[in-house]
């Protein structure tokens, strides 16, 4: 079953009708598909079958995605308190989950280190020695991970671009070299492995295995140093087919990765995050009005740059096509037009100069490749509520987040009393 396809012209989301949930939710929506979620996942764990498969939370947190996939065994990445306590409450395990980001706090160290946390990625040396402090006075040890820049460009936007030196992750070699002098004087310290990132929308094998190579030049000086080292973490970043040019599969990336780290004898992590869900999510919008100014069309939507803020952030391109349609595919007769939001931006659009087939108002229309990365990044921009979410699973859908409602923009919000 494939997540999203055309049948007599009419978008289903599984089996159902894209029209009927923007009918019964309202419009903007997304729209996930469980089974193509699971399907996703049971790729990479095929792939990679000797792996601990650690989902990237930061890509979509949804509480009914997570629960979907920490049944299916999957591991997670976490880079705040926030999306540790979300993994616990949809049921994962906070023993198979590893906490990444440069800047925890010690409130969120504590909280991980509590929660029994499989391994925190470490930034930087200072970091690196707050945590044994923290754990040294709980009256633990916290199992550690150093996350190296090994200084390789992997041709993503600049903006997710992680591995190369002069950004802010990761230590560089030399220092993560120092590290292993110094981390038997800190008690709270256990060196469990090494860690590498080298960002997202990765769309060649070649950047892992460079990176590898450098990153694994640690292995052998931390085994003579007397450390014993579970853990080789190669992190995300596998990209995913926005466009129609193609994409590595999970094969791909593993029949480079797997010998690569095979031969230092450590158990492999991989964090897959846009992989598992970017394109088994849609945004449905409708259209508010058509206009013609200036010598250019705009179909203007009910979506913004609040709920999908990639396109004008990353120049993400994302497919856009109406739920209804005699065609998939542009065509001669398809006109050029920009697709746009209500938000008070210029920024506010989701494609310029796409071809598109006559629409009208009320239409409805999908932005495709819009599991990751999307409603994550939504804000309230405009005092403009989020949209609901929705999970289908075959021949049925549930809203799995509610819309928000006028009330909730201001919730939490205090008056002072002024003089």
């Amino acid at each position: 079953m494939r997540p999203f396809s055309y049948i007599n012209g009419q978008l289903y989301c599984e089996e159902v009708p894209a029209e009927t949930i923007a009918r019964d939710v309202g419009t903007p929506a997304y729209v996930y598909s469980a089974s193509g979620i699971l399907q996703q996942y049971r790729n990479a764990r095929n792939a990679f079958p000797d792996a601990l498969i650690c989902f990237s939370v930061k890509a979509n947190s949804n509480g009914a995605l997570l629960r979907l996939l920490a049944q299916e065994g999957s591991g997670f990445d976490v880079v705040s308190q926030g999306e540790l306590a979300r993994v616990i409450a949809a049921g994962g395990s906070a023993e198979k989950t590893v906490f990444a980001g440069v800047g925890k706090s010690d409130k969120e160290i504590r909280y991980a280190l509590d929660a029994g946390i499989l391994t925190f990625n470490v930034e930087s040396l200072e970091e690196l020695w707050n945590i044994g402090r923290i754990a040294q006075e709980i009256g633990t040890k916290a199992p550690v991970c150093l996350r190296i820049n090994p200084d390789v460009d992997a041709g993503a936007h600049s903006h997710i671009s992680t591995g190369k030196h002069g950004v802010k992750f990761g230590m560089d070699l030399e220092q993560a070299l120092s590290a292993l002098d110094e981390l038997p004087r800190h008690p709270g310290l256990r060196l469990a492995g090494v860690h590498m990132h080298l960002g997202s929308q990765i769309l060649s094998t070649e950047p892992y295995v460079s990176a590898i190579r450098e990153v694994g030049r640690l292995v052998p000086v931390a085994a003579e140093k007397g450390f014993e080292l579970e853990y080789f973490n190669i992190g995300g970043g596998y990209g995913i087919d926005y466009t129609g040019d193609g994409a590595p599969s999970f094969q791909d990336f593993a029949d480079a990765i797997r010998p690569e780290v095979a031969r230092f004898g450590l158990k492999l992590i991989v964090e897959p995050g846009r992989s598992i869900v970017g394109n088994n999510g849609i945004l449905l919008t409708q259209v508010l009005y058509v206009d013609r100014s200036g010598g250019r069309s705009f179909v203007i939507c009910d979506a913004g740059m609040n709920d999908l803020i990639r396109p004008v952030l990353y120049d993400a391109y994302h497919r856009i096509w109406p739920t209804t349609a005699d065609h998939e595919r542009p065509s001669e007769d398809d006109a050029p037009v920009d697709v746009v939001g209500p938000v008070c931006e210029t920024g506010d659009f989701f494609a310029h100069d796409r071809k598109l087939p006559p629409v009208n108002r009320d239409d409805i229309l999908a932005i495709f490749g819009a599991g990751a990365y999307s409603f994550a990044m939504s804000s309230n921009y405009n005092s403009r509520p989020r949209p609901c979410e929705v999970l289908a699973n075959c021949h049925t859908y549930a809203l799995v987040r509610k819309r928000e409602a006028l009330e909730d923009l201001t919730r939490g919000e205090v008056t002072a009393d002024g003089p």
